[in-house]
Formats: structure tokens, C-alpha cells, sequence
């Protein structure tokens, strides 16, 4: 398990072994920019980010996160709004939860824990969190890989009724406050499982204990919120930031995994989105649905270690 420095700068309070990483150590790690991320950290090696997605939190790589944790320093945090990371109120221009600001959090978060150059994996959300990362941050992201998602400027450029139909939540959650929060306030148990269920393609990928955590975090009026601002500030903000980028390449490696069974691995072709986007790109479909790494844990490892050992001889 890796111990983490503790610099002055660094406010940190161990909250002990987690109970669903096996080897990791949680804490809460406090900021500069005000905000606190949850955070589960193991192993030994160089510094790896993982980046959950909706309506995931960090738990969601205990599948993984383990074996990765054999050839790296693994840090999961949860995202802001999410888990047990802070919830600040959303704005009226959902800058708050732009995934500029989100990226920023891990930057700081990594430049906190003495890393300063690091590979990142960002599932859904996450993901795209990392995108902007890669963009804003280029010298700090060494390789990025990207789970079961095109970029979201492209997938709302593409939109259509079978699209807009399967990702309903993308036009649903986006409406202005509080008609989403409200709605899904009222049986908050029957939408985060009608989600998950949908999108995962095989049985039992998220257990029942696993799935009492996800609704335990999902159950708190604050995280509903600012979920829905996620979503705000990529329907808003974030296609700002993505139109001013537009030329931009990301310059390091890029893998992109996706289900092939998913709504991504359906609709798009994945690998040629990423190559408008970056300059080195690779990747392929798994046989599963939208959470690889819960639904195909060992094979999704496999990839990651693959392309993430790549240039280590």
C-alpha cells in the first residue's frame, strides 16, 4: 500500500483501510481551491489517476484498481459532487461543474501528493474530465486512456432520435433546476437502477453491496444537484470550451475502450472520434456494456497495463 507524503500544504485526514479496495487507504484530502475530494490511494510505482463516472463513485475500480495497484501509485478520488468529494452549489453558468474546474481538482490534488506527471483513466464522465485535462494540462498528463465514451461535443453534434432516446439522461437531467432534482427526488432507489441496469450488459456486474454504496451517495440531496449540473455545464460551458479548442490536439497517447455492446460502441465509430481529437490514438471494443470495468474486469486491466506499460522497458 503506498503511504502519501503529507507536505505542509497538505491537509489530509486518514480515514483508514477502504472496505471496498482491498489495500487501498481512504482519506479526505482538503484542497487549495476549498474543495475536499474523497480519495482511495495503493500501491507502489508510478502515479496513476483513475476518474470514475455518473452514477458511479471511485468504487467503482475495485475490480481493478488492485492489479493496477501492482505496477502503480493508484489514486481514485471521488469527483466533485459526487461520493463523498465536496458539493458546491451549481451557477447559473455551470462553471462550477465545467470539467475544466473538475480537471483543475486533480491537478491540484496531484500536485499535492508530489505528482506531478501522471497516466490518467477516466470512465464516462470521467473521461471526459480527463479530455479537458489532457487539454489544459498537457505537461502533467503522460497517457490517457478513455472508457466508453466519444468526445461530447461530437456525440451532441451527432445527435439523433436513437441516440436521444438510449442517453435520455443527457436531455433529461440538463433541464433548468430544480425539475430534474425533484423528480428523481421521488424515487431516487428506481432511477439509479433503471440507469445502471440498462447500461450494464452483464448480470451481476455491480454487486448488491456496491450497488447500497452507489445509492447511499445517490440518496443525498447535494449529489442529485450537482450531478444535474455536470450535466448542465456539458450541454453549456464545456461546448464553449470545446469550440475554443477545436484545433487543439491532445499530444500524448490516447486508448480508447469502449463496450461493444454499448450505446457508444453501437452509434460511433469510437476510434476515428478520438483521432480528430488527439494525435496518437488506439483502442478497441470489449464484449461488454458501458462499465468495463466492472463487467470485464481482467480484460479491461489487461488493455490498461498493456497500453499504460508501453513505453517502460
Amino acid at each position: 500500500m503506498a503511504h502519501v507524503s503529507s507536505p505542509e500544504s497538505l491537509r489530509r485526514k486518514p480515514l483508514g483501510m477502504s472496505p471496498f479496495i482491498a489495500g487501498f487507504e481512504l482519506s479526505d484530502i482538503q484542497l487549495e481551491n476549498g474543495i475536499k475530494l474523497r480519495v482511495a490511494i495503493g500501491g507502489h510505482g508510478p502515479p496513476l489517476l483513475l476518474l470514475h463516472g455518473h452514477p458511479q463513485t471511485h468504487v467503482t475500480w475495485r475490480k481493478v484498481a488492485p492489479d493496477l495497484a501492482k505496477r502503480f501509485t493508484v489514486i481514485a478520488p471521488d469527483l466533485r459532487g459526487y461520493g463523498d468529494s465536496s458539493k458546491p452549489p451549481g451557477d447559473d453558468d455551470h462553471v462550477t461543474y465545467s470539467k475544466r474546474e473538475m480537471a483543475s481538482d486533480f491537478i491540484l490534488l496531484m500536485r499535492a501528493l508530489n505528482h506531478h506527471h501522471f497516466a490518467v483513466v477516466g470512465h464516462d464522465r470521467g473521461g471526459r474530465v480527463a479530455h479537458r485535462m489532457a487539454l489544459d494540462h498537457p505537461n502533467a498528463v503522460s497517457r490517457i486512456a478513455v472508457l466508453d465514451i466519444a468526445p461530447t461535443a461530437t456525440m451532441y453534434a451527432m445527435t439523433n432520435k436513437e441516440f436521444a432516446t438510449r442517453y435520455f439522461w443527457w436531455f433529461f437531467l440538463i433541464q433548468p433546476a430544480p425539475l430534474p432534482e425533484r423528480l428523481i427526488a421521488a424515487d431516487p432507489e428506481f432511477f439509479l437502477r433503471k440507469h445502471i441496469d440498462g447500461q450494464n450488459k452483464s448480470a451481476d456486474a455491480t454487486e448488491p453491496n456496491i450497488f447500497a454504496e452507489y445509492l447511499r451517495c445517490y440518496s443525498d440531496p447535494a449529489t442529485r444537484h450537482a450531478i444535474c449540473e455536470d450535466y448542465r455545464a456539458a450541454a453549456s460551458i464545456d461546448l464553449k470550451h470545446d469550440a475554443d479548442d477545436a484545433h487543439v490536439r491532445i499530444s500524448v497517447p490516447l486508448l480508447a475502450l469502449w463496450g461493444a455492446r454499448s450505446t457508444v460502441g453501437s452509434l460511433y465509430d469510437v476510434i476515428a472520434t478520438w483521432k480528430e481529437k488527439a494525435s496518437s490514438v488506439a483502442g478497441r471494443g470489449l464484449d461488454c456494456g458501458h462499465t468495463l470495468q466492472e463487467e470485464l474486469p481482467s480484460r479491461t486491466t489487461e488493455e490498461l497495463l498493456g497500453f499504460l506499460l508501453a513505453d517502460q522497458t
